[in-house]
Order: C-alpha cells, then structure tokens, then sequence
C-alpha cells in the first residue's frame, strides 16, 4: 500500500526516514522549521564564511550512513578522508593504529602507544578481552568512569577519557558505559576500516543535507523549509492530520523538545519521556593561521580548567581552506555558561603553542547538540502508536546522539511505517 507520509524534520534522521520511504514507493512531504536541512550537523553562513556548526567525526563502521550518502550520489571517498584510528598529542604521545583488520590494528596500536608503560598496554589489552569474551555488554547502570576504574590513569587520560567525550559527547563519570562499549564492538569487530576515522573533507551540508534534498525532490518529495508544524491530530480512521492537512502516516525526526510538544495531547506518556531527555553543547571555536598547519588532520588534546578544546582540525590538510582550524569542545557546559568570548580566548591560548600566530574567526554553539547519554537512560521508543513514528538520535537503540545513530533512527521508522503500510 503506497502511503502519504509527512516527516517532521529534515536533520540526517528525518532526511534518511525520507529516502528509505521513497525508495519504498510511498508519497513524501518534509516539513522543516529552519531555513535549511541538516539539522544539529549542517553548514551555515556567518558573516560571509562557511562554515559548519560543529566538526563531526565518522568512523568506518558507520555503515548506514556511508550507505544512505551512496544512495543519494555523494560518494565518501571523495567526501571524507579516511585515515587509521588516531589519537596523536601535541607532545607525541598517543596511539596511531597501522590500519588494515580493526582487531590487529588495535592491537599493534596499542602496542606501540607513546606515553604509556608496558603494564598501561597490558591493563587495556586485558580490559578489552575482557570486554569481548562479555560479548561488549555490561550493567545497564555502569558509568564509563566505574567501567574503567582499573585501568592505569594514562590509558584513562590518552584513550577512554577522549573516546568517550567524542562518540558520547557526555563526560565518563557521568556516561553509560553500555553505550560506549557498543561503539567499541562495532568498531573492533566491524570489519576491516571500522575503526578508521573518516573526517570531512567538504562542508557538512555536501555530505548529505543538500544532496538527499535534491534526491528527494527529483523523486517528487515536497519540501517546505520555513515551516513549524504547529498541531498534530489523529484524523479518519488512521489518518493524522498534520497542521489540518491529512497523511496515511507521519514521521516525527524533530527535536524532542518539539515532539514532546505535539505529542502531548495525543500520547502522554510518550511525550513525558520525550521531555524529560537533558542535553550537552558542543563548541566549536574557529581559528585562522596562515602558512600553518598541524601535524596530523586532527589532533587529541589535553583539556584543563583553562584549556577547553579537546580535538584540534586542521582544513586545510583536509582539502578546505588553508590556515583554517577548528578546535572542538564536547561536554561543554561549563564552557557555554562562561560566554563565547571567554571561550574563545582559551581556546586560542590553548592553541598558541601549536599555532603562535592564530587569531580568532567564529566561536559556534550547539547548546542542545546531544542527548545526555548517561547510564540506564530512559529513551521513548520509534513506536507512538500506529502510523505515528518517531525517527531522532534519542529514541531507543544502541547508539549514542551520533550520525550513524540518527540516521538508524530514521531507516527503523521508514521501514516500521512500511510495515504499517503493508
């Protein structure tokens, strides 16, 4: 049965429910509050400069989404820079994996970590068997912090401590270990490359927003930017009425706040755990230093109470401008409450010793840019009720607030409505 679906949002998980659904055969309309799509992961114009909200990081085995750009013509090999896993310190240490089989490359990684003693390396390699022959799960109610409190504080500091505010956005004495060992399972044991970092070599809206919106519309999509859905009503029959216009079906890949809002009067309970989600910013301070460049595409770094930035990027060895970096802040609310400006210049204090002639272009804020990701976490389920879905990073799944994890959201919900549909 070929459906008249409305999908409210249009970030990566509304724009994948999109796709898949029109793959499907059924009659799509995408309903987007902002100027553009893409969502928490987009490319903005400021002040003349393009530049996106927030540098996002993908890894190989982020399958779904590699597949969902494939299908609307943007090609990753050209798009993102794909390079073994990677954590380098300015001062040298950190671990740089050879690449090839995640396993061994791990493994090899490890081995050859600078900074770390011959015990560090065998803690964490006991640590991960240990992991493994549990098949990567743990209580739901483990934080990352008790997870890994027997590891030496070197690993801690050069490894868990990063990884975990990278894929978590969520500090590790406050971040579900479940979660987190999830990514590493898929990472270790996805397969050749899946532990590979691939990085963006072009604007975040070139990696899928503007390339699905043109798929979509080829295919007969309707796409109406600039508009807040304001009601959501059960109609005839099973039909919803999305702002008094009817569809067979609707698709909610809105933040939750919004669908917490329309759903309120329809499904009380879902909208109760819709709302009750907390959130982490991230910031993004841009950075410009001509005839410079860093000594790797990205770089760990070291974050104190005055030095916020955690990773460091440098575009111009990723194919962009030349002389233009970013220096990323996950978890950052202390950050955000301490103003932009004051973040800004920490953030280029912090950067003096690796760029002496750095000045300051942009510092962006992405206050509600993930979901607090932290142990036994309560998320509303995809199912509202039958032929109302919701498709975003903070429904219930094994992914943390990720692309990969939005973009799964968004295929479960097109292929649980073509199921209603069927």
């Amino acid at each position: 049965m070929r459906l008249s679906v409305a999908v409210v949002g249009t970030g990566w998980a509304g724009l994948a429910a999109a796709v898949r659904l029109c793959e499907a055969g059924h009659r799509v309309t995408l309903f987007e509050m902002a100027a553009q799509s893409g969502g928490r992961a987009r490319t903005l114009a400021v002040d003349g400069l393009t530049l996106d909200n927030g540098q996002h990081i993908l890894i190989g085995a982020y399958a779904r989404t590699l597949a969902l750009m494939r299908t609307v013509g943007a090609d990753p090999q050209k798009l993102l820079h794909r390079m073994p896993l990677t954590l380098r310190y300015p001062d040298g240490r950190g671990l740089q994996s050879p690449g090839g089989a995640a396993i061994s490359g791990f493994v090899r990684a490890v081995s050859g970590c600078v900074g770390w003693t011959w015990s560090d390396r065998v803690a964490l390699m006991m640590a991960t068997g240990g992991w493994a022959a549990r098949g990567f799960r743990c209580d739901p109610a483990l934080s990352v912090e008790q997870l890994c409190a027997g590891l030496p504080p070197a690993v801690r500091e050069l490894l868990i401590d990063p990884l975990c505010v990278a894929a978590l956005n969520t500090p590790a004495h406050s971040a579900s270990a479940a979660v987190l060992l999830r990514v590493l399972k898929d990472a270790l044991f996805g397969g050749r490359g899946a532990a590979d970092l691939l990085l963006p070599r072009r604007p975040l809206s070139d990696l899928l927003p503007t390339p699905a919106i043109q798929w979509l519309a080829a295919r007969g999509a309707g796409l109406h930017h600039g508009q807040r859905v304001r009601h959501l009503a059960a109609g005839t029959g099973t039909a919803w009425r999305v702002d008094g216009t009817a569809h067979d079906a609707v698709v909610l890949a809105c933040s939750a706040g919004e669908a917490a809002r329309l759903v309120a009067p329809l499904e009380r309970t879902w909208s109760a755990r819709a709302a009750a989600l907390h959130y982490e910013p991230i910031v993004t301070v841009y950075l410009r230093c001509a005839g410079a460049a860093l000594a790797q595409p990205m770089m760990a770094l070291l974050p104190t109470a005055q030095a916020p930035a955690q990773f460091a990027f440098d575009h111009g060895a990723l194919g962009g401008e030349a002389g233009l970096f970013a220096f990323s802040i996950s978890s950052a609310r202390a950050w955000v409450d301490r103003g932009l400006k004051a973040t800004a210049a920490a953030v280029l204090a912090q950067a003096r010793p690796l760029l002496p002639n750095a000045t300051p272009l942009r510092a962006l804020a992405e206050k509600r840019a993930t979901f607090r990701c932290t142990p036994g976490l309560d998320r509303p389920p995809a199912q509202i009720a039958p032929g109302l879905v919701a498709a975003a990073d903070y429904v219930q799944g094994p992914y943390p607030a990720t692309l990969e994890g939005a973009v799964r959201a968004g295929e479960q919900a097109a292929a649980l409505l073509d199921d209603f549909g069927g």
